[in-house]
Order: C-alpha cells, then sequence, then structure tokens
C-alpha cells in the first residue's frame, strides 16, 4: 500500500468517526460507543471498507448500534465530502472488527493451556 493510500485510509477513519460521535443523533445507539479502528480503500477509490468497534452494555445492543450505523452510511458519506479533500469519495461498507475480542480469547487460551501444563509436570 502507498503511503498516500494509508494517508487517505487514516483520515478518512478519524472523519468518519467524528462523523459517528458528533453528528448522529439517533437514540437507537443509546449508550454504544463506537470506534473506527481501520479502514481500507480500494485502489480505485470506489469502495471503503471501514470496521468499526463497538461497545455496548449488551450483545443485542451493540448488533443494533452496528446496524444503525449501517443505515446512516449515506448521510455518514454526504458528510465526508465537507471535510475530506478527495476527488473520488468512497462508498462505505461498514463491518464489525472482532480482532480485540479474538485477540482476549486466544489469551484465555493460552493462560488456560499455562496452567494445566505447570500442573501437568507437577
Amino acid at each position: 500500500m502507498t503511503i498516500k493510500m494509508e494517508r487517505i485510509n487514516a483520515e478518512l477513519a478519524r472523519q468518519i468517526a467524528k462523523v459517528i460521535a458528533e453528528d448522529i443523533k439517533d437514540p437507537r445507539l443509546g449508550d454504544a460507543i463506537i470506534g473506527v479502528t481501520k479502514v481500507q480503500t480500494t485502489s480505485d477509490l470506489k469502495y471503503a471498507k471501514v470496521y468499526l468497534s463497538v461497545y455496548a452494555p449488551t450483545p443485542e445492543l451493540v448488533t443494533e448500534a452496528y446496524y444503525t450505523v449501517c443505515r446512516a452510511a449515506t448521510f455518514i458519506r454526504n458528510r465526508l465530502k465537507d471535510s475530506v479533500q478527495i476527488r473520488l469519495l468512497p462508498e462505505l461498507k461498514f463491518f464489525i472488527d472482532d480482532t480485540i475480542e479474538h485477540s482476549v480469547k486466544i489469551e484465555e487460551l493460552l493462560a488456560k493451556i499455562r496452567t494445566e501444563g505447570y500442573s501437568d509436570n507437577q
């Protein structure tokens, strides 16, 4: 990936997070905290995959917040037109980034293996 694409991805991530935090006034977001972890644009700048980390008290609220952001994709894209200075603004596709949960599960498994390994050797 070129430096230019990395800068575009970083700026899109920053501006999308700002729009979600400040401009979306949907009550379905409720107590959810939404962060943009990564943006990957295609080389022709037509599409962008936006990875979100969604924190909410229950899994149902996480799902509801995610779908609320997905439904607001056109609104978010229209807001980006004013703040991002690129010729083609990509179409946004949102995904839930579960790498944090995945890494926590791996850490738990490794800790379990370590404790079982120590108890088996003794």
